[in-house]
């Protein structure tokens, strides 16, 4: 299987196909620059990557993947690299790429993901990454959204046996909805910025995981001058 890099740095063995990961990051942190890090390295290592953008364009994504050294529109071409655009939904554009929801209301997204992905087949090779989930959350009421991951992407990740990274903005949405979707994953991992150091410091750690054994402490993050992220040896 392809390699999830900060992630299995921090584990002892790969994480089996089909496991939910939610991401709870603090905007300040490294988070995007490390999905699109972790993005490449699962890619460089043969796998497909379906990148949901919710936070930053399409473009954006590609040219950041670019820096990286990857060959975007090649990827592409071959179905390795699929982005999908919610960015375009939220800020109230017409999105210009092969695939989008019209809208970003729960009822379109639940038609829209039942029609384009629940029936599709086991791939285990696909990693999934949804950059910024907590967008949802200014077109919908908090229950509703948080039922339609429920019931939706996370269910599908089992049985698609597709491993996802499912990012949240912390300390945004009410404690009810951190531990509806907490109780639903097999692993939670927390992205923060440490303004109480000097200099301050991007961090990581693996809070939970249920289905390899890991390193629980907060770890420094590194970051190079394409913004490639990597953990401080």
């Amino acid at each position: 299987m392809p390699r999830i890099p900060i992630v299995e740095d921090l584990t002892k063995q790969p994480l089996p196909p089909g496991s939910n990961i939610l991401v709870e990051f603090d905007p300040l942190s490294h988070w995007y620059d490390a999905s699109l890090t972790i993005a490449a390295g699962w890619l460089r290592t043969g796998g497909s990557v379906s990148y949901i953008a919710q936070s930053r364009s399409p473009e954006e994504i590609r040219s950041q993947l670019r820096l990286f050294g990857l060959p975007v529109e090649e990827l592409e071409q071959n179905d390795r690299l699929w982005i999908t655009d919610l960015y375009a939904a939220s800020v109230g554009q017409k999105s210009k790429e092969k695939f989008f929801p019209q809208s970003l209301k729960v009822a379109d997204i639940s038609l829209w993901i039942a029609r384009e992905a629940m029936a599709e087949s086991a791939a285990p090779e696909f990693l999934v990454i949804v950059d910024n989930g907590s967008v949802i959350d200014r077109f919908n009421e908090e229950r509703a959204w948080v039922e339609l991951y429920l019931t939706r992407p996370f269910p599908m990740g089992k049985s698609r046996q597709l491993t996802q990274l499912t990012g949240f903005m912390s300390g945004v949405h009410s404690n009810w909805a951190y531990k509806q979707l907490e109780a639903a994953v097999d692993g939670v991992i927390d992205f923060r910025l440490d303004e109480a150091s000097d200099p301050a410091q991007n961090l990581v750690r693996i809070r939970s995981l249920r289905k390899a054994s890991f390193d629980g402490r907060w770890h420094r993050l590194m970051v190079d001058e394409n913004f490639k992220i990597s953990l401080q040896k």
